[in-house]
């Protein structure tokens, strides 16, 4: 590792130039996408929000409570996130107020209960639920980024089609899918859900939201009850083609200064970082080989959820008194993705934590060790790599940008986030 002032070594920053697909009026484009719903008027609907990161999201959310209201309905908003918000009504309604969604905002009730009915069973035998809040109402719209999912690959991954097979049916839904996706795979899970409940007629359709790699709103596009699941799979493929990666083909430290569920329902995006839940190591073939991880803090907005790390082999002890055990607790079992919420090794500063890990990957000049150091995996657009690992970087636009920079700690051990 090239040595620096006080102990540290050279980076320099690398800078991804992914094209901008900013929209400029973004409740001007959910009204257009927006259709008249088949529902009489003032017919009550139920409109589901979610409980991640999604940028602009209360602003959607007002476009859809507007539409809606402008054609004689009574809409009103409920958490649509499964086991998220600590697995209970008013850590769930906490959320979405952080998100800036509550009653004054919204301009319309946000009612958060957790008493849910049973719809029977799929084609697949899983017992299908719904929050008895939302299918007390006329119908049920649901608002969602669509994504890759960060833990499994398919046709539906990470959108409507999922919130409506999970999140709509509170922690019951999110126990009974996750369950039955270890015999049947998650994405059948979810269509076969999806379908039951689709078929029952209550569910208007869905706003789906596509996000470019800076995380900006990029596109909303209406989605149909009928054709949901076929016009999200033609989303999807778009969505993943704008994802960012780290611009390396290997690297044997990753450093992540936080993770959260508002950044990744893992916590962080185990594509970006190459891990699965169950611990495998590198198991997708299209992301970086990342040998180590090292974990520096949790997000606020994660409301001590810590899920995701157990991806990480390092943490620093800055974390571990932010951690809500039983948030996370409730997570891992409505997902089954217990290694995910396992505590790793943990150090007080973060040189100890590095040290401990550059000692471990099979390299015994500290000089050959490569670092990379990102924010958060939902930000990658700047980031910053040892010198050692330039001759490696690719992409179609990526530049480096100032000076080589001393990877320095301060007199705690710790260091301060690059600019």
């Amino acid at each position: 590792m090239p040595a620096g002032n006080n102990g540290g070594c050279v980076l320099i920053k690398i800078r991804q130039n992914f094209p901008h697909r900013r929209l400029p009026d973004i409740a001007a484009a959910v009204r257009n996408e927006l259709n008249a719903a088949s529902l009489k008027a003032g017919s009550r609907v139920a409109i589901g929000v979610g409980s991640r990161g999604i940028s602009n999201i209360a602003g959607i959310a007002r476009a859809a409570v507007d539409y809606f209201t402008s054609n004689g309905h009574r809409p009103f908003i409920f958490p649509a996130m499964g086991s998220h918000g600590a697995g209970n009504a008013e850590g769930q309604a906490s959320v979405l107020a952080h998100y800036g969604i509550d009653e004054s905002s919204m301009g319309c009730p946000v009612v958060s209960t957790f008493d849910v009915v049973s719809l029977g069973r799929s084609d697949a035998g899983i017992e299908v639920f719904a929050g008895k809040d939302a299918w007390e109402s006329d119908g049920v719209f649901l608002i969602n980024r669509i994504k890759w999912h960060t833990s499994f690959a398919g046709g539906i991954e990470s959108g409507v089609a999922k919130m409506l097979a999970i999140g709509l049916g509170k922690l019951e839904s999110a126990k009974t899918v996750h369950g039955h996706a270890r015999r049947l795979g998650m994405d059948a899970a979810i269509r076969s859900v999806a379908r039951h409940l689709i078929a029952t007629g209550k569910i208007i359709g869905g706003l789906g939201i596509l996000e470019d790699a800076y995380h900006d709103t990029a596109a909303v596009a209406a989605l149909p009850a009928l054709s949901l699941i076929e016009r999200e799979e033609q989303l999807l493929k778009t969505a993943k083609s704008w994802m960012a990666r780290i611009p390396v083909p290997a690297v044997d430290l990753v450093i992540v200064d936080e993770i959260g569920k508002n950044i990744s329902g893992t916590g962080m995006d185990l594509k970006i970082v190459n891990r699965g839940t169950a611990g495998q190591v590198n198991p997708w073939p299209e992301a970086p080989r990342v040998e180590r991880i090292f974990v520096r803090d949790l997000s606020g907005l994660s409301y001590g959820n810590a899920v995701g790390i157990g991806a990480a082999d390092v943490l620093h002890d800055r974390l571990i008194p932010k951690i809500d055990v039983n948030a996370g607790r409730v997570n891992a079992l409505a997902s089954g993705s217990l290694g995910l919420v396992k505590t790793p090794l943990h150090f007080a500063s973060d040189r100890e934590c590095i040290d401990v890990l550059a000692a471990t990957v099979g390299k015994f000049d500290r000089e050959d060790v490569t670092i990379a150091w990102i924010r958060n995996t939902l930000d990658l657009g700047t980031i910053a790599i040892t010198e050692n690992l330039t001759s490696s970087v690719s992409g179609t636009d990526t530049e480096f940008i100032g000076l080589p920079f001393d990877f320095e700690f301060g007199a705690n051990g710790n260091l301060e986030r690059f600019k």
